[in-house]
């Protein structure tokens, strides 16, 4: 029987088999060849730690619910990306063939059956790398016009996960003048010195805010990008930010931190903004989130956003369950974790 990859508690991943179901006249079933995880949003729900999985979200109100059980059980499938082969197609299906390489957001198992409709064709010429990049190229692309960067700002970037990563890209194609990656994570700093940044600091040796300051004759950036979830590095972005400037954050904050709304936040009137690319009405009515996700897949495929090297680190299918540990327990080991079915 096929394998997938599974939380079956809080914090436990594991590779449990499935049965394959019959396949119905407009599905088609899809052979998988490199998947991939979504390290922020789903991470939350694996440790199953946030609001999330305490107090019920009313989408009504658009509150959590304080208290209240969200119902939120286990088994859960895990994984947010697949690129794959098709391998049988049903008989009322006329837009894809067997052989045709094609992508859909889904999770991590050997293969998957269903509506031909949900999948697109994988463009020839782009890696596989690339195409596990359209989710967080999603939300950096919204979070960067929520932040109308222009020319020849100063952008800094809190936060050099996948999102983060893209952000400090599609920063650039805006225009922004000078970009400073801000991350306690060298593999991740390198990564950004790669793609786009001018300067990459580590938070935990430098005081990011001082440094941006003295960097812009005592102004600082006009724009910051929090992306990580860290109150510190959220405290940081508005040490960064100049005065009247603006802090966007794409990050869900969780735990018992705390947040110090000190002297920078109220002296230096910081604009800040939410960015949820997904979440519409988006602010410009013209775009929307089909948009967005059109957007970002094109700057993918024409080589503007570059992610062929952000997968780090990429293993075996067998070692899927392994390497989601490693990821949620050692965070500084990796970038976006990738799942190669094609190696032994």
């Amino acid at each position: 029987m096929p394998l997938e990859l599974i939380a079956d508690a809080p914090g436990h991943a594991i590779l449990s088999s499935y049965e394959e179901q019959p396949l119905a006249p407009d599905e088609v079933r899809v052979k998988s060849l490199f998947s991939s995880v979504k390290h922020g949003t789903e991470l939350r729900g694996f440790r199953a730690d946030t609001p999330d999985a305490s107090d019920r979200w009313d989408s009504k109100l658009r509150l959590h619910r304080r208290g209240e059980s969200t119902g939120d059980t286990f088994l859960r499938n895990l994984g947010n990306m697949c690129l794959g082969i098709i391998s049988e197609v049903g008989r009322e299906v006329e837009t894809l063939e067997i052989n045709d390489r094609v992508f859909a957001h889904l999770p991590i198992r050997e293969t998957h059956t269903l509506a031909a409709e949900r999948l697109q064709k994988a463009p020839s010429d782009v890696s596989p790398q690339a195409i596990m990049y359209w989710d967080p190229a999603d939300f950096a692309l919204g979070a960067v016009r929520d932040g109308s960067v222009r020319l020849g700002d100063r952008v800094v970037v809190f936060g050099l996960g996948a999102i983060g990563l893209m952000v400090a890209q599609a920063a650039r194609l805006c225009g922004a003048r000078w970009i400073v990656a801000v991350d306690p994570i060298e593999r991740r700093r390198a990564a950004a010195l790669c793609h786009g940044a001018d300067m990459a600091l580590d938070p935990t040796k430098t005081d990011a805010g001082l440094k941006i300051k003295q960097l812009t004759d005592d102004v600082g950036a006009d724009i910051t990008f929090e992306t990580s979830g860290s109150y510190r590095a959220f405290e940081d972005a508005m040490r960064s930010t100049c005065y009247a400037g603006c802090l966007v954050s794409t990050a869900y904050y969780h735990g018992d931190q705390g947040l110090r709304l000190a002297g920078e936040w109220h002296r230096n009137r910081i604009q800040v903004i939410s960015s949820r690319a997904c979440s519409e009405p988006l602010p410009q009515t013209s775009w929307t989130f089909a948009r967005i996700r059109k957007e970002s897949l094109a700057l993918l495929v024409e080589g503007r956003l570059q992610a062929d090297d952000l997968v780090d680190p990429i293993v075996p299918f067998a070692r899927a369950a392994d390497a989601y540990h490693e990821i949620n327990e050692h965070p500084e080991r990796s970038i976006k974790l990738g799942i190669d079915h094609t190696l032994q």
